[in-house]
């Protein structure tokens, strides 16, 4: 799982700036809007908010800002009406907990806001069908590609798999494709994905399908065909992710998968952010990997203070806008949510690339799902067991795939009644 989304410890500073509402309030009306986020997003959030204060006419925004994760997790468990924040800038999985303690407020946005992002992303800010906040930015991994060894994008896992084989001796490749950000687990499950395998399947409207599952047939016939050689690995894909990073920057490995807290260290090493979805077996199709969202979240202290109509238009106008995520994302340096935002000019290749993988192949992180351990393993563990299994072990890929399916099925119908 990844573990790089936030980090925050003790509060550094509160800071109260001019910001704007449809409506302004009536002159005796409170006007004060108290927003809590981390280390790094609370003072940037106090510098865009200070360059253009007119987000909500006649409303003031205070930023208090936490340093650590558990400091803010706990600041928040432990608020009051008097104490608590209008909104809060959190992670996806507070909207269960945040919910059922009544701390957090439902809020309906228009179809006009709600087409400005990709609706599964909702789904990740969503408890018991109520949504709770707005997404800010993703986090999420995407493919990079060596272009001093591969000159194009590959449209297909057989592609890559077929550079590999025909380079590995010349280039001195240590492997094809590797995982180098997220584990392999919560990075690696692109590749499952690629090759036929997805841990909860999704309709063509974008719901959740309960009761069915990946088939372990056609994903372990792909690995046969893709990964091995007999019973041995043919070296394409590591079941570790143990030296990708190092060995990709060297140029040993043609294709990897980062996460999106590090592509700067890989444009200060020259590469060009030519992020993308791992391609699928068939030609323009691609691996879905987990984009999980940060949201602003609206709570129900918001009301008991006397400024909802206020939060809700700073959750709209602000976080939810093209505007408000190119300025604070030209700060705060991750791919913003929105699709606006996504294509700006002005925001980075890195965070336009890791944008648009998530726009293209992006699935919510369902905790719910893959948390649960219904089907005998939870997924974060099944998931490397696989990798292990088959590509370490020499085990059956379809009867391994077979186990991996039933546990994926259990869970995901354990979990359907927390969405």
């Amino acid at each position: 799982m990844n573990t790089k989304r936030f980090g925050f410890a003790g509060v550094i500073a509160a800071a109260a700036l001019a910001v704007s509402t449809l409506v302004a309030p009536s002159a005796s009306a409170a006007t004060e809007i108290v927003v809590w986020a981390d280390e790094s997003r609370g003072p940037n959030l106090t510098k865009v908010i200070a360059a253009k204060g007119d987000w909500v006419p006649g409303y003031t925004i205070k930023i208090v800002t936490f340093s650590s994760f558990d400091a803010l997790k706990e600041a928040f468990d432990k608020a009051t009406d008097a104490s608590g924040p209008d909104v809060v800038v959190a992670a996806n999985d507070w909207v269960p907990s945040g919910a059922k303690s009544g701390k957090l407020a439902p809020i309906v946005l228009t179809a006009a806001v709600k087409a400005r992002f990709n609706q599964t992303q909702f789904l990740d800010l969503t408890y018991k069908g109520k949504l709770y906040g707005v997404p800010v930015d993703i986090n999420n991994v995407a493919m990079i590609y060596n272009t001093k060894l591969v000159s194009s994008a590959p449209t297909s896992f057989g592609e890559m798999v077929n550079y590999y084989k025909a380079n590995k001796a010349s280039k001195g490749l240590k492997a094809g494709l590797c995982i180098a950000g997220g584990g392999m687990s919560w990075g690696a499950h692109s590749v499952f994905s690629a090759l036929g395998a997805n841990a909860y399947q999704f309709n063509s409207r974008n719901k959740i399908v309960y009761g069915r599952t990946f088939s372990a047939v056609t994903f372990g016939k792909n690995v046969r065909t893709y990964l091995l050689d007999g019973k041995k690995s043919n070296g394409f894909f590591p079941a570790t992710d143990t030296g990708c990073k190092d060995n990709f920057l060297a140029g040993t490995v043609p294709f990897a998968v980062i996460g999106n807290w590090e592509w700067k260290d890989y444009v200060a090493k020259g590469f060009t952010m030519n992020l993308m979805p791992v391609p699928g077996v068939v030609a323009g199709t691609y691996g879905h990997m987990f984009g999980s969202v940060s949201g602003a979240l609206l709570t129900t202290f918001a009301e008991k203070h006397g400024v909802e109509a206020g939060a809700k238009s700073l959750l709209t106008n602000f976080f939810a806008s093209t505007d408000g995520q190119v300025r604070y994302q030209a700060l705060e340096l991750r791919p913003p949510a929105e699709k606006g935002a996504q294509a700006d000019a002005s925001v980075s290749a890195g965070q336009r690339g890791f944008g648009s993988a998530a726009s293209l192949a992006g699935i919510p992180q369902i905790g719910a799902f893959l948390n649960s351990n219904k089907g005998g393993a939870n997924y974060w563990d099944s998931a490397p067991a696989y990798w292990t299994a088959v590509l370490i072990d020499g085990k059956n890929a379809v009867s391994e795939a077979s186990k991996l399916a039933a546990i994926w099925r259990a869970n995901v119908e354990a979990g359907k009644g927390d969405l």
